[in-house]
């Protein structure tokens, strides 16, 4: 190898390290709602989520149950539900990949697998997709 690449390649290593100790320097929002009712970005649905549990233990996985309604206050049947999320100061997704693993009725949907391997800010993404429409629902979540 030429000394040119070499020298690109160190660059390029440094920098990646650089904005790598800025993301976990970051604080997080002051003004973070981590509340456990939201309505979703395009203003169709409103949902809840609810631990198993009086607390978020981390480390093990846990089933949550995510409450669904549409804007207008009617509990919505056989929706779609993709969920995603991660720790935006640390740039990294879930541990695990989290599904509705069964319909529990009146707008409940079973979540399994939800787990979380640190301390800190979470955000969870739920994309519902059902006969009212696509939107997405945000949640905070501090550990």
């Amino acid at each position: 190898m030429t000394t040119k690449p070499l020298k690109f390649l160190l660059i390029a290593t440094l920098s990646a390290f650089a904005m790598t100790g800025c993301m976990f320097s970051m604080k997080p929002p002051t003004n973070l709602d981590y509340g456990r009712i939201r309505s979703s970005q395009a203003g169709l649905y409103r949902a809840a989520i609810k631990p198993d549990g009086d607390s978020i233990p981390i480390g093990k996985l846990q089933k949550w149950t995510l409450h669904v309604d549409a804007a207008n206050g009617a509990s919505v049947q056989a929706a779609n539900i993709e969920i995603r999320g991660g720790m935006p100061q640390h740039g990294h997704g879930l541990p695990t990949k989290p599904q509705v693993t069964r319909e529990l009725g009146d707008g409940n949907y079973l979540i399994e697998g939800m787990k979380f391997n640190m301390g800190g800010w979470w955000e969870l993404r739920f994309r519902v997709r059902s006969v009212i429409g696509v939107d997405t629902l945000v949640f905070n979540v501090k550990l």
